[in-house]
Parts: C-alpha cells; sequence; structure tokens
C-alpha cells in the first residue's frame, strides 16, 4: 500500500505536469479554435465544398479529443488531492486502495497526454509505411532484419495499431531480403519515425557452428503514408511499371497471377513495388500511395542541392551508422546513441517494448 507521504509527492508532481502540459497545449486557444470550427459549420454553403468540410469536421473531432483526454486527467489529479485530503482525517484502507489505483492509472494517462503533445509535425497523424533491409552479411543480416520485423508486429498488436505486409522477399537461407509493411493508426508515423535508421545486432550466431559472436546491422526507412497532397503530382510518362508474379507467404493468389507491381520514378531512380494485394490494380494503387509518401519525403528536404543527397541522408548499413545496438552478448543491452537511453532486457525489447524508446527520442526532438 503507498504511504500517505509518498502519494502527496507524486500528486503535487501530477498537479505540475498537468500545468505544463496544459501551457504546451494552450487549452484556451484549443477551446478558441473549437468554437471558431464550429460556428463555421452553421455557415449556408459549408457543406458544398465537401473536401473543405471534411477537413473541419475532421479537425474538430481532433481538437475535441484532446481537450477532452486534457480534462479527464486534470479532473483525475484533483480526485487524488481530493483522496488525500480526507485521508489526512481518517485511516480508510478502502480509500487507500483507490488512491493507489487512481494514481497508477492517473500517471499513465499523464504519459500519453505528455506524448500526445510532442506529436504535432506536419505527417506525425499519418498512417507509417516501413521498410527494413538487411546489410551485408547474408544468412546474419536477413535472420537479424527478420527479428525487428518480428519487433515492430509485436509494438504494433501491444499499441492498437494495425500492421499489413506489402511486399515481402524471403532471404535465401533464413531471415528475409526486404520487407515493406504499413502500420495503420493514429500517429502511426510519429511514434514511427524515430526508428528510421540502422540497428545493430551483436550475439552469439545460431549459423556459426563454431559458436562466435556475430555484428549484424539492418537499416529502418521510415515514411508517412500520402492519400492525399495537392503539392505532389506525379507525372504518368515519369513512371515505369513491371507486373510479376509474386512470391514469397501470402493468401492463395500468390504465384498465379502476375499480380505484382514494381513502380520506378525515372527522375528520382525510386523504385516501389507490392505484392500482397489480391489484383494487379489494388497493388499498382499502393505502390502509388508508397511512392508519393517516397516524394514528399524528398519535399520535405528540398533545401539540399541534389537528389543525390537527399537519398544519402540514410546512412551506410554498417559500423558507427547505426541509432540503436541490440547487444545479446557478452552482456545484454539495448542502448539508443541519439537519447543515450539504454535497458538490459533485450528479450523485452525484442517483444515489442519500445515506447521508452520512442518517447526519449521525441522528448528529444521537441
Amino acid at each position: 500500500m503507498i504511504e500517505l507521504e509518498e502519494a502527496i509527492k507524486i500528486n503535487e508532481n501530477q498537479i505540475n505536469k498537468i500545468k505544463d502540459i496544459g501551457k504546451s497545449i494552450d487549452i484556451n486557444a484549443l477551446k478558441d479554435k473549437l468554437a471558431e470550427l464550429e460556428q463555421k459549420t452553421n455557415e449556408q454553403d459549408f457543406w458544398s465544398d465537401s473536401a473543405n468540410s471534411a477537413r473541419i469536421l475532421s479537425e474538430i473531432t481532433e481538437i475535441k479529443k484532446k481537450i477532452a483526454n486534457y480534462t479527464e486527467v486534470e479532473k483525475d489529479v484533483n480526485t487524488i488531492f481530493e483522496l488525500i485530503e480526507l485521508l489526512k482525517e481518517e485511516n480508510d484502507k478502502d480509500m487507500e486502495s483507490e488512491l493507489e489505483k487512481l494514481i497508477s492509472s492517473t500517471n499513465n494517462k499523464i504519459d500519453e497526454l505528455e506524448i500526445s503533445t510532442l506529436l504535432s509535425d506536419k505527417y506525425d497523424k499519418n498512417n507509417a509505411i516501413v521498410t527494413i533491409h538487411p546489410g551485408a552479411g547474408g544468412t546474419e543480416a536477413q535472420d537479424w532484419a527478420e527479428m525487428l520485423y518480428r519487433m515492430y508486429t509485436r509494438w504494433a498488436e501491444a499499441n492498437g495499431f494495425k500492421l499489413e505486409e506489402l511486399d515481402y522477399l524471403d532471404g535465401e537461407e533464413a531471415g528475409l531480403k526486404s520487407v515493406t509493411f504499413l502500420v495503420s493508426g493514429d500517429y502511426a508515423y510519429g511514434h514511427l519515425k524515430s526508428e528510421h535508421g540502422v540497428h545493430r545486432l551483436v550475439r552469439i550466431s545460431p549459423f556459426d557452428s563454431g559458436g562466435r559472436r556475430h555484428t549484424s546491422f539492418a537499416s529502418l526507412e521510415v515514411l508517412p503514408e500520402i492519400t492525399d497532397d495537392n503539392d505532389i503530382y506525379i507525372n504518368p510518362d515519369d513512371i515505369k511499371m513491371d507486373v510479376y508474379r509474386a512470391s514469397g507467404a501470402g493468401g492463395q493468389h500468390i504465384n498465379k497471377t502476375s499480380s505484382a507491381v514494381r513502380l520506378t520514378h525515372i527522375p528520382t531512380g525510386i523504385v516501389v513495388s507490392c505484392q500482397t494485394e489480391r489484383s494487379q490494380f489494388q497493388n499498382k494503387d499502393t505502390a502509388m500511395k508508397m511512392l508519393k509518401s517516397k516524394l514528399v519525403n524528398l519535399k520535405e528536404k528540398e533545401n539540399k542541392e541534389t537528389i543525390d543527397e537527399l537519398k544519402g541522408i540514410q546512412m551506410d548499413i554498417a559500423w558507427g551508422s547505426q541509432i540503436r545496438s541490440y547487444v545479446f552478448c557478452p552482456y545484454t543491452m539495448v542502448k539508443d546513441h541519439r537519447t543515450g537511453y539504454e535497458v538490459g532486457d533485450v528479450q523485452k525489447v525484442m517483444d515489442g517494448n519500445i515506447n521508452d524508446f520512442i518517447y526519449e527520442y521525441l522528448k528529444q526532438n521537441l
């Protein structure tokens, strides 16, 4: 059971945090913005422009959600304060138990609210398109790429995101040569953008009969899914389309028809492919979304001088370029080299528990 003095200190910290969050999101300005947008919905010609009305209604929903989440946490913090005051007057075990549960749930809500204030970039709300490529090293690196794919699959499941495989190429002996998948849900890209970069593994290799320690690398490319961006126009003449038979794990349609699609954007040399949908048309549509996302990523960095420089943002998949290291031997540790955050339970991380790494990155990059 939590001690009263400890509860008082925790509640004081909660009060300070909720005040800081309120200032950060400017709750009063949000309420004013909400009133302004709701007024627009009453205008006579509001529904004449369906695209604009949909955008405004979506913004209203988002603002209401932010205000409701903040109000709920603020109410919980005040309830904790009131319970503490009552417990100062009388010793009630049931009330103590209620206080302990409320403190725990409120701390979780504050953490979630705090993170939501960090996700304010243009595309943070979007779905995420993630591609994993193994580095040099053959089977070792390909197995590591598959381990990372499993990690992000587990993370998505645990955090309420939907993961859909878009393209998959098996490794020669084990693992994978490449995989592209879509993570769908509110702020999927905002969370996963921190994972873009090179990931390094150190372990005793299961593929080495001598039981030697190996270092492997794999890279992640994380892009926002772009469903509608008027600033991005793709000239059909700039696209080369190839079709081929899908391969690898999949549904009954695999290997029966030439439904898989590969698109090459000739001006930039960007190549995207999709093979998991049931028809060539669906695969082409998904591949176009992937291509648009890659072009938007280039556009976001258009202050660079050349396309080569833009494509060079991703460092070599090798030693010294990693954003994070996963060490299984001679000790266990996962360390993010950008933030310095580290944990000792590597298996827990491989099971998808990476939120602390994501949050530390977001806090550092405010």
